[in-house]
């Protein structure tokens, strides 16, 4: 490289790590990220700083950084992360934030947990040993020695341990009593269901953040990849309850995630099949429903189903007992940007495959009627 390549490039890292006095200079035309993540670059912890988004999100978009920018220090990275993130984020969107932030703090500091031993990941104890196994031989041959694919796109397998899900109902239970008695008000689990909790709100973030790095995306990579399945880097999660006294149903909808985790935890319940109709962009969401693309699935305390989260799905009705399900929302800030810039979803949305191939015998009906007037007329 020239001499002014090298100056080029020392200017561009002065204008990411500032003048030498410990402030960095932004400078949004700098402010960039790479298309694909450095696998094998190993990101900062930045769980003890107080941010306005998720450390687990920083750590996810440190891997997306410039080279150059890998090896500054931890306080550069996470202004030159903030600077970008700022840009995407309107103000009303951080101030929402930040209220939230605020509103878990004070839940953090005045909740008791019951389990301790639920806030972070203990995989031995959580899982059960086939789907352990699965995931540590990291292949798509060990993924579908567990799974069972119900329908294109829609994976169920075994997945959590009876004491574990049994550890969760009962610190949830907890967390309901405290609620009750100190008369704290909490938010709903999602716009739709009334009845349950945000596990993330009471500690159990760091604990659903492994979930979902570890356990989640790599069956995402390899069954979810044109979802963003590869590079899911936030999650909501939460538990939803149906029966007589809480909500029965659920309509049909998507949901706001690339991937969706549904595991029942129990207890005793009759009805509440998942119903599913088809994967759909935000075009296409409420177009009709193909035969082919109908299907019921039947829930079991322990066992998971996996599924895009713009597969629209809903819930039957809890006919007897009580049902208590953990669902996480898995998403990509990657996918979800890239997908700006996008009108054609036919590599999964199902109504965009239709058009698609519409269009294609639509194009081929036409080469052949060409064809055959060129047969009719021919050059003399």
């Amino acid at each position: 490289m020239s001499v002014d390549g090298t100056v080029d490039r020392r200017r561009d890292v002065q204008a990411m790590i500032g003048n030498g006095n410990g402030v960095v200079a932004p400078n949004h035309s700098t402010h960039r990220l790479r298309l694909n993540p450095n696998t094998e670059h190993k990101p900062d912890s930045y769980d003890n700083l107080q941010l306005e988004y998720s450390p687990l999100l920083f750590s996810s978009l440190e891997r997306y950084l410039p080279p150059i920018m890998l090896n500054v220090s931890r306080d550069v990275k996470v202004q030159y992360m903030r600077e970008i993130l700022m840009k995407y984020s309107p103000e009303g969107e951080r101030n929402r934030v930040q209220r939230h932030k605020e509103y878990r703090q004070k839940i953090m500091l005045n909740y008791q947990p019951l389990h301790n031993e639920l806030y972070s990941m203990h995989a031995t104890n959580f899982f059960v040993p086939s789907f352990l196994k699965a995931v540590n031989d990291n292949s798509e041959d060990s993924f579908r020695s567990i799974i069972s694919e119900a329908a294109p796109g829609i994976f169920t397998f075994e997945m959590l341990q009876p004491h574990f899900c049994e550890l969760l109902l009962s610190e949830v239970e907890n967390f309901e009593r405290w609620v009750c008695e100190t008369k704290f008000r909490i938010m709903q689990p999602n716009t739709m269901n009334k009845y349950g909790a945000v596990l993330d709100d009471f500690g159990l973030d760091t604990m659903l953040g492994k979930l979902m790095d570890d356990y989640v995306r790599p069956l995402s990579k390899v069954f979810f990849s044109e979802v963003g399945g590869s590079t899911l880097d936030s999650h909501h999660g939460f538990v939803v309850e149906y029966g007589i006294d809480r909500d029965v149903d659920l309509g049909f909808h998507v949901d706001d995630a690339e991937v969706t985790l549904n595991v029942c935890l129990g207890k005793q319940f009759s009805g509440g099949e998942l119903f599913f109709r088809g994967v759909r962009c935000d075009k296409h969401v409420n177009t009709e429903t193909l035969p082919e693309e109908i299907l019921d699935c039947c829930h079991v305390p322990g066992h998971a189903i996996l599924h895009r989260g713009r597969h629209r799905h809903g819930a039957r009705a809890t006919t007897g007992g009580h049902r208590i399900n953990l669902i996480l929302w898995c998403r990509s800030s990657v996918f979800r940007e890239l997908k700006k810039y996008q009108k054609d979803f036919s590599s999964w949305c199902g109504e965009c495959q239709r058009e698609k191939k519409e269009r294609q015998e639509q194009s081929v009906l036409a080469t052949k009627l060409e064809l055959l007037k060129g047969d009719e007329n021919p050059a003399w």
